[in-house]
């Protein structure tokens, strides 16, 4: 232990712990900006200097250890001074136009420009002639850049993507796509954990909001949205309310007040993935020879841009099975428009997700198999749809609640899962035992795939097939690991669970940003709990799946199934495959 004071405050703590934690472990504040525990810590921003007593400069404190006896002054008149002087630097080639940033309010800059009185004209500004690129599910905007170096971090050390890069040198040293790329060309997986990170607006998600007002607009649409399970563990955060009180019926109510004709629950459609995908998985298991194997998931965008461009060959061993969100937007685009006596192309849908990448898989071509037209029209991130809310102002504390539209708006417990990372196994281990066996297993026979461990393995014995090894894997990081594991005969596994963010969706690179926390282990721990309180925690126990296949696809892996549910993975291409 090392004994040293800060602040006038005696603290012991072990040796080697920076300046920064040992003053926030006796809760003295010290501001930081490009500092991320773990990640990043290099030190870029300057905003956290501290005097230390026998140094002639001041010193950063989030990469400078304590010492014994070591006396720190974390606010000086020299600190003062040398933060504001340091925030005046970033501002001069920093776009301050706060009133068109998708961050103003949440923006750790704007805080602490207001809080070091940083209210009237500073250095000249050296802004950028660069054009940005709104082409893409990610977009980067130049002269929002701080140089914090966050996204090259958090995309190498976490994603192991290694999409962002330093380019430049000098005053034109700046953050770009790597190898002279665009962000179009590169093989990134869009799963938006660069603009979760960034503590600033220069990454956003596209905008699309615009297009919903415009359909929501038209007489002649009929607009259908969708609400992802992990979107209602986290759309109330920018309120504070309770998540008890937080539900997704108050979200109904609020989507109806917008002026949406129907509001239905994409638990519905993961649902009805799980009796697709579960009754594949065990089509290929019991005809073991005729397949490749592990079975792959493939309800994650992320993941599937990630397997199709890092390891291309195991693009064969995704399940053929679409998302839950392609799934009902084929659904709502046949089955749905049948029933209500609407032309498909009239029918407008919305998804609203906790996920960036979904926006690019609503853009793949061969997702239009309900009527010609892409199955999903638009999707909307958490942070849209708040934004909308806000737009509308819509006060979600003095809501009521409205039930989900019938025949698309009832799930079950083992579809909220869907939005932890272990769910989609779990309830797919769920229904595959009764498909198998013809009763139920106990709903919570299968929690060893349950946690926020990066890399999670169990093996289950179904009686009638068999032992089947799985595993479940959350952040591409991990991925890797996994499949290169699998590539050097060091792993084997029947059946694997991938999702890009850590966490799973509950952590999507959608959801709203909380600067230096990651709530992706508390989101997923209130979906695990509207599981456990559900009456109906079985996929093929949902009343309107029963229907759903009774009076329209007769059966799991029907034509007709085949036709709407299901995907060829290989006919589109990743940029660098063309």
């Amino acid at each position: 232990m090392v004994t040293l004071t800060i602040d006038n405050k005696v603290i012991s703590v072990p040796e080697g712990t920076t300046i920064l934690e040992a003053a926030r472990s006796a809760n003295i504040t010290i501001p930081t900006l490009c500092y991320l525990k773990d990640i990043n810590e290099i030190a870029a921003c300057r905003i956290c200097m501290v005097e230390v007593e026998g140094h002639a400069r001041l010193v950063p404190s989030c990469d400078n250890a304590v010492a014994e006896g070591m006396v720190v002054h974390t606010n000086s008149p020299r600190v003062r001074e040398a933060r504001r002087v340091n925030l005046r630097l970033l501002l001069s080639q920093h776009d301050d136009n706060c009133t068109k940033c998708t961050r103003s309010g949440n923006c750790k800059l704007q805080k602490l420009c207001n809080d070091y009185n940083l209210l009237g004209d500073h250095y000249i500004k050296d802004l950028k002639n660069i054009e940005d690129d709104f082409s893409n599910p990610v977009v980067r905007i130049e002269n929002r850049c701080i140089r914090c170096m966050r996204c090259i971090q958090v995309c190498d050390k976490i994603q192991s993507m290694n999409i962002w890069d330093v380019v430049g040198t000098g005053t034109r040293t700046t953050v770009g796509v790597g190898r002279f790329r665009t962000l179009g060309e590169s093989d990134c997986t869009f799963c938006g954990q660069c603009i979760t990170h960034c503590p600033v607006g220069a990454l956003q998600e596209h905008d699309d909001t615009g297009k919903v007002w415009d359909a929501l607009a038209d007489p002649k649409k009929v607009t259908v949205v969708q609400i992802a399970p992990a979107v209602r563990a986290a759309w109330a955060e920018y309120y504070h309310l309770d998540p008890k009180f937080a539900t997704a019926k108050r979200m109904v109510t609020a989507l109806k007040a917008m002026g949406f004709d129907y509001v239905f629950d994409t638990n519905f459609s993961a649902d009805l993935t799980i009796m697709e995908e579960g009754s594949e998985f065990l089509q290929r298991f019991t005809h073991r020879d005729q397949y490749k194997w592990p079975m792959f998931t493939s309800c994650c965008p992320g993941w599937v841009r990630f397997v199709k461009g890092q390891f291309p060959e195991y693009t064969g061993n995704l399940s053929s099975a679409k998302s839950p969100q392609a799934m009902f937007g084929a659904v709502a685009k046949s089955y749905f428009a049948e029933k209500i006596g609407v032309d498909p192309h009239d029918v407008f849908v919305v998804s609203i997700m906790p996920c960036t990448a979904k926006k690019a898989e609503r853009a793949i071509p061969n997702l239009n198999d309900a009527c010609g037209d892409p199955d999903v029209d638009v999707v909307l991130t958490t942070r849209e749809f708040n934004r909308m809310l806000r737009g509308e102002q819509i006060n979600p504390a003095v809501l009521e609640e409205t039930e989900f539209d019938s025949p698309l708006g009832t799930g079950t417990g083992a579809a909220v899962i869907f939005g932890a990372t272990g769910g989609v196994m779990d309830a797919a281990l769920r229904s595959a035992y009764y498909l198998v066996t013809g009763r139920n297993p106990d709903p919570d026979a299968f929690r060893a795939v349950r946690g926020m461990d990066g890399w999670k393995e169990a093996t289950f014995e179904i009686p009638g097939a068999g032992k089947v090894r799985v595993a479940v894997v959350s952040g591409l990081g991990n991925t890797r690991k996994l499949m290169n594991a699998l590539k050097e005969g060091k792993a084997s596994y029947d059946f694997v669970e991938v999702m890009a963010c850590p966490g799973g969706c509950a952590g999507g690179g959608g959801q709203p940003i909380h600067d230096g926390q990651e709530l992706a282990e508390s989101r997923g721990d209130i979906l695990w709990n509207i599981d456990k309180d559900m009456s109906v925690r079985f996929s093929h126990e949902n009343p309107e799946i029963q229907t759903l296949y009774n009076q329209y696809f007769h059966k799991p892996l029907s034509h007709r199934a085949h036709e709407l549910l299901h995907t060829d993975l290989t006919a589109w291409k990743m940029p660098t495959e063309e």
